[in-house]
């Protein structure tokens, strides 16, 4: 088998996946948390982040710097943090893909460990694969009648699983 594509273990991605990419996963966590709460408030209180992502305040913290010396966030010391214009471009990429993948999960019955699943997934889909399941997501919303079969057949499979 030489199809002239190199094949690397999921660790090999990563590291190529980091070579690439200048936000780490927990950068994006943060990144994604503020954006949320930015859309509703326009900015974020260090204890609330902290709170929302269940770390430390000083953990927050340094974070927040980490990112604003990055050019994505203004944090002012004892103040608000808010997004820079660059920041909320980035903060709408991430809930987005966050989104997309979460409704995908749904369509497909997952239920059980839904956030887990979403969360191990977002930051491991690559920007191609994840817009062709934004096609898919907007295929069944546009045709309801097959998700309908899809769920039909999915619940036959799985009672059929049970049986075994």
């Amino acid at each position: 088998m030489n199809n002239n594509q190199e094949f690397h273990t999921v660790r090999g991605y990563e590291i190529i996946g980091k070579q690439k990419q200048a936000l780490s996963h927990s950068m994006e966590d943060y990144l994604e948390m503020i954006y949320r709460n930015c859309l509703n408030e326009g900015h974020i209180r260090i204890n609330v982040l902290a709170e929302s992502l269940n770390v430390q305040a000083p953990s927050a913290t340094k974070m927040v710097q980490k990112l604003g010396k990055l050019g994505l966030l203004h944090y002012e010391k004892y103040g608000t943090v808010k997004m820079t214009p660059e920041g909320e471009k980035v903060g709408r990429y991430l809930l987005k893909r966050h989104e997309t993948i979460e409704n995908f999960l749904k369509i497909i019955g997952v239920e059980q460990n839904l956030l887990v699943n979403v969360e191990l997934i977002e930051h491991s889909v690559t920007p191609g694969a994840l817009h062709k399941i934004e096609i898919l997501n907007q295929f069944f919303r546009t045709y309801p009648e097959i998700l309908e079969k899809y769920e039909e057949y999915r619940i036959s499979k799985e009672n059929e699983d049970k049986i075994r």
